[in-house]
């Protein structure tokens, strides 16, 4: 998912009408001619995301607000990096103030945790991916940022692809029969079967799925599972996946970790939008 969300006008307009509202009651104490410059700083090493959603939202304020960036999208940047200037109304700009600089930070934090675990595991096969927990209406957003920081995406949704869970299995009886019911309904569709033991996982593997997930395995069975496998199965590692474990699970030779820290857990970067009145 390397292209642009369809969504960020959507998305853009559902943050501003839960901000603003029925108007910035605040802005309007400034003179409806009183124009400003101003700048946004990040205060910590980053990689820069979200430059759409920025964009959008001074686009729907006002069209009278220009914004210059002097950084790229999903460019790695230092600490105390201008990476953008306005000008225009002081007005608009202080309204979208707070939603576009929101965007940016939750973006680029995803963008930046990500770029971090993908340096952890270079020079093995390992690729980092994404989950489904994601924050909600930003699904879309996020997934995006995974990708600008090196890593790659799961599915999308519930509607893009099978990954038959612990519950999906006791509902259908087995690994076996929940893996020949989707593939009876859904030919064309990616496969994906969670197991938790080397036993489930030599049944999950001889029902050919495309991928088996290895929750909670130990460093061990991952291996083995690693050895046992045959065919053009893939293996993705889940749960209880940290930075101090993360190179280890790489090393054991799966083709996926997946991680849902990327998106759940983090922390915005610090941005600042410094005013100058003209």
């Amino acid at each position: 998912m390397s292209e642009r969300p369809r969504d960020i006008a959507e998305t853009v307009s559902r943050a501003l009408n839960e901000d603003v509202g029925s108007g910035d009651v605040t802005a309007a104490l400034i003179g409806e001619e009183t124009r400003a410059h101003a700048r946004v700083l990040v205060r910590e090493p980053a990689v820069i995301c979200g430059q759409p959603w920025f964009n959008e939202t001074f686009a729907q304020i006002s069209d009278a607000v220009k914004v210059e960036w002097h950084v790229r999208e999903c460019d790695v940047v230092p600490a105390d990096t201008r990476i953008c200037s306005l000008e225009g109304p002081a007005r608009a700009i202080l309204t979208g103030e707070r939603t576009a600089l929101n965007f940016l930070q939750t973006l680029s934090a995803t963008a930046t945790r990500t770029h971090e675990l993908v340096a952890l595991v270079e020079g093995t096969n390992a690729k980092i991916l994404d989950t489904r927990k994601t924050i909600p209406g930003l699904r879309q957003a996020q997934k995006y940022a995974v990708v600008c920081g090196g890593g790659r995406n799961h599915r999308t949704g519930l509607y893009d692809a099978i990954l038959i869970k612990e519950n999906h299995i006791l509902a259908a009886g087995s690994i076996t029969a929940a893996i020949r019911t989707a593939r009876e309904m859904y030919p064309a569709l990616t496969l994906e079967v969670e197991t938790e033991n080397l036993e489930e996982f030599d049944e999950a593997l001889a029902a050919e799925p495309d991928i088996i997930m290895l929750d909670n395995y130990s460093l061990e069975d991952m291996r083995e599972a690693v050895a046992r496998r045959r065919g053009n199965v893939k293996l993705e590692a889940s749960g209880g996946v940290t930075r101090e474990t993360l190179r280890a699970i790489a090393e054991t030779g799966v083709d996926f970790i997946s991680v849902g820290a990327l998106t759940k857990d983090i922390k915005a970067v610090d941005l600042s939008m410094r005013f100058e009145m003209m």
